[in-house]
């Protein structure tokens, strides 16, 4: 499993890196859109739609407002409100965590609710990663590092110093002192590379950006977990098995889907 995670992520990173640095952004976003679709075939899963025809459908519906939203003349106008409306979800998804699982059933995570739930996070996600591609490369390569520094972070933290469960009844093997950990690597990153990328004008800005990316950080974590715990309602492991050893797309993802919307709205407010 460790081998196929590795020759997995050693195959797209670079990949990813390439597309991220030399391709314009409307081919950014193209290719992120038929990574979008994926996205919505296995959010179907998650809902437990087992019907080929609904989950086609879906996956249609989705690509469709997809391009809509890429071609929509106000998309400026639109993109603030898409992101406001998302991140208002994940503030509410925190509220689930406690009373998990006896708040959260399988008829609430198969109805239309969630379909449009899953419609939104993607459109707002990839308008997101878009937004920051176009603003610089370097930009959205620095967005996607603080995700991938608080997931590294958590994990050794977590292994080295680990005591105190997170979220025990979503996901037991995350604790508090890995979260710590995650936070303050993410932090190291917004102060190696975060000043140089951004610039940021005086010590206001600088301090605004660090506090960005720990709230980006923390914000990741809560995609993780809100994950699992739709994972756990609809007893599934992983969300798919395209990437060998990592399990599906939103396995992969959904820290991002959490994070990507906080970041580019922070980076609004703060005039960064």
């Amino acid at each position: 499993m460790l081998a196929q995670r590795v020759v997995t992520a050693l195959v797209l990173l670079p990949l990813l890196l390439a597309l991220v640095w030399y391709a314009p952004t409307p081919v950014l976003y193209g290719v992120l859109a038929l990574v979008g679709l994926l996205m919505a075939w296995e959010w179907t899963g998650l809902m437990g739609w087992a019907a080929k025809g609904r989950r086609w459908a879906y996956t249609a519906a989705c690509g469709l407002l997809l391009a809509l939203a890429w071609l929509a003349p106000g998309r400026d106008i639109l993109l603030p409100v898409l992101l406001g409306a998302a991140v208002l979800w994940w503030i509410f998804a925190v509220s689930l965590f406690p009373g998990f699982p006896d708040n959260l059933s399988r008829r609430q995570t198969s109805g239309l609710p969630m379909a449009l739930l899953g419609l939104l996070l993607t459109v707002s996600t990839l308008l997101s990663l878009a937004a920051l591609h176009a603003t610089g490369p370097l930009k959205l390569l620095f967005f996607l590092f603080i995700v991938f520094a608080a997931d590294t972070g958590a994990y050794f933290a977590g292994r080295r110093f680990g005591k105190r469960k997170l979220a025990p009844n979503i996901s037991p093997g995350k604790t508090v002192e890995g979260a710590i950990g995650g936070l303050l690597l993410a932090g190291v990153w917004a102060l190696l590379a975060g000043i140089p990328i951004f610039a940021p004008a005086g010590a206001v800005q600088a301090a605004l950006l660090l506090l960005l990316t720990m709230i980006v950080a923390a914000v990741s974590i809560v995609g993780d977990l809100t994950e699992s715990m739709f994972k756990r309602v609809a007893g599934i492991k992983d969300s798919g098995n395209i990437l060998p050893g990592h399990g599906g797309i939103l396995d992969r993802v959904d820290s991002i889907l959490a994070a990507a919307p906080v970041m580019v709205l922070g980076l609004l407010a703060t005039g960064l």
